[in-house]
């Protein structure tokens, strides 16, 4: 399987796809020393976790460039994926003893009652290319400290990610029969879905989920799935500082080349300050930096998946011809590689798959409401139920609309961003289950009730 550099179109790197043998093998291996690893205690689990987290700060240059060359991410938000992934090991490190250690209920009269937590068996965790380290942490760190094995499957798009992922877990002293990587393209994926494995974790679009969901529905085993986004930022018109906000909802989209399963996909404004937001934002969109995603100056790279920029470009096509305006951007950039330039569309509306289809890139509608009760209602205009921002002077006022809204989270006064402290989980279209908080450390392992008489 050739690795290509979606910035430059090269090929860095060949590596052998996994056969339907290897993965049926790798799962034996992987079963038979899981039962030694969940025979391990907890500490020891999180001595090898926390030795993983010391090595992706000393490994993080060579990490964040390999992460970048496949990917096409700026060099420094990968440099950021990989701090925010040794924060989320900090969380587990720091919380995981506690939420997996036996509880007792009763402790008096004739019957005492506890729970103790054990873990699933073997998992797979098939990841996602956007933030490999993000979301695969999210996953195989309580995976594995809950004392299962881990059948891993990078997608292709970001393999040599998932390699180092694989070579630093086993130095830090996760055995090799406990944590292994599979390699490959969609059949890999299937091949691990006929296997009788403990639990599902994916990390994709919906279309790929709902046929992971269907496929191993009749196993009754944990499958969870967070799945796409069309993630709205509504701006209210009491905010008091436009350009700030505007700074705040581009990042939201173009962040990541706007390949963010909570990327800002669309933008609601109040109509009195409608043209001075669409004139600030779009100024501000004129001058991002497009190009080499090694050079640290650069905003916005390339973007990962060949089709991707002919399916942003048929999407724009789409709306200009039912009547929006491209204000700026939305063009292919004259160089080698995927790239587009940051695109803004006003005089949009729903009719339009800009507004109600996932982008995942660099490109956005910018729509005007009347009042709260407009924006309410085009928010939650889709199949899709992620994250809702809402920009507003009034927490109160913006509670009015976020209490409406029905997503697994909501911001207020800032977007696109995750903390390991609470839920990352997804409403209709955008998933099931969750991770992170102390809901995901207990989504790994599985309780057993004790009922002791004397």
């Amino acid at each position: 399987m050739q690795i290509i550099n979606p910035a430059t179109e090269a090929v860095i790197g060949e590596v052998t796809e996994d056969t339907q043998a290897t993965v049926e093998e790798k799962y034996r291996s992987v079963k038979a020393g899981q039962r030694a690893w969940a025979g391990r205690t907890v500490e020891e689990r999180l001595a090898c976790m926390a030795r993983f987290y010391e090595a992706l700060e000393t490994e993080k240059k060579v990490l964040a460039e390999t992460l970048t060359s496949e990917t096409g991410k700026p060099v420094q938000q990968s440099y950021n994926e990989l701090n925010g992934a040794r924060g989320r090991i900090r969380y587990f490190l720091d919380n995981t003893a506690r939420w997996l250690a036996e509880e007792w209920v009763v402790t008096e009269g004739a019957t005492r009652e506890k729970i103790v937590y054990e873990p699933l068996g073997v998992v797979a965790n098939i990841s996602a290319w956007n933030y490999p380290y993000l979301v695969g942490v999210n996953v195989f760190i309580p995976a594995l400290l809950g004392g299962n094995g881990v059948l891993y499957k990078p997608s292709e798009y970001a393999t040599l990610t998932g390699l180092h992922i694989q070579r630093l877990l086993h130095r830090s002293g996760v055995p090799e029969d406990v944590f292994t990587v599979v390699t490959g393209k969609g059949a890999a994926g299937e091949w691990l879905l006929q296997l009788p494995l403990n639990g599902y974790f994916f990390t994709g679009s919906y279309r790929t989920g709902r046929l992971i969901a269907e496929k191993v529905a009749s196993k009754l085993v944990p499958c969870q799935l967070e799945l796409g986004g069309k993630d709205p930022l509504y701006v209210m018109d009491d905010i008091e500082d436009i350009d700030k906000v505007a700074a705040a909802a581009l990042e939201g989209v173009v962040y990541n080349n706007g390949q963010s399963c909570c990327a800002v996909e669309r933008i609601y404004v109040q109509e009195s300050i409608y043209d001075a937001f669409v004139r600030a934002y779009t100024e501000q969109a004129r001058k991002m930096v497009v190009g080499d995603p090694m050079n640290g100056g650069t905003d916005v790279g390339a973007l990962t998946r060949p089709g991707q920029l002919e399916f942003l470009l048929g999407q724009i096509s789409d709306a200009v011809e039912k009547g929006a305006t491209l204000l700026a951007g939305g063009r292919p950039v004259d160089r080698k590689g995927y790239f587009i330039e940051p695109a803004v569309l006003v005089n949009v509306d729903h009719r339009m798959k800009l507004m109600t289809e996932e982008s995942f890139g660099p490109v956005v509608g910018i729509q005007r409401v009347k009042d709260d009760a407009e924006a309410v209602a085009l928010m939650g205009d889709t199949e899709y139920g992620l994250t809702a921002a809402v920009y507003s002077k009034s927490y109160e006022r913006a509670e009015r609309v976020m209490v409406q809204l029905n997503t697994g989270t909501v911001y207020w006064n800032c977007c696109d961003r995750v903390s390991a402290s609470l839920p990352w989980s997804g409403r209709k279209h955008s998933g099931l289950g969750m991770t992170l908080s102390y809901q995901g450390i207990r989504a790994f392992v599985q309780p057993k009730a004790y009922h002791i008489r004397h």
